[in-house]
């Protein structure tokens, strides 16, 4: 059985920088990716990053892209999502997810595994 839990989220102030872990427990393939989403309030979940293990080829999507970088630690059997200089609209609850989605990254329905989420807020 795989489970996700992440950590990390909290209350910052724009511009600075959180660092949201999730701890992946039970065998995965390495040939999966390894995903961020977010729900904003009043919005639909959306992708934020993605990494594929065997690769490390990464997605991220435009408005994040150069503040925020994915990575995975496969020894601690974790991966990660930085973000640095972070805006109010990055105000989220922030969820992880491990799958096979093929064409369909940016679904997290088409992820085999996903978390709980964490929150993160930035104030102005």
């Amino acid at each position: 059985q795989v489970r996700l839990v992440e950590s990390g989220g909290g209350l910052v102030q724009a511009g600075n920088s959180l660092r949201l872990s999730c701890v992946v427990t039970g065998r995965i393939q390495s040939t999966q990716r390894l995903a961020w989403f977010r729900q904003r309030p009043g919005a639909d979940r959306e992708i934020v990053a993605t990494i594929r293990r065997s690769s490390e080829s990464t997605y991220y999507r435009d408005s994040v892209r150069g503040r925020f970088t994915i990575a995975s630690d496969d020894d601690k059997n974790a991966f990660y999502l930085q973000m640095n200089a972070l805006k109010p609209e990055d105000t989220a609850v922030y969820y992880c997810a491990v799958g096979d989605p093929g064409y369909n990254i940016g679904y997290s329905g088409y992820y085999d595994y996903r978390g709980q989420g964490t929150q993160v807020t930035v104030s102005s």
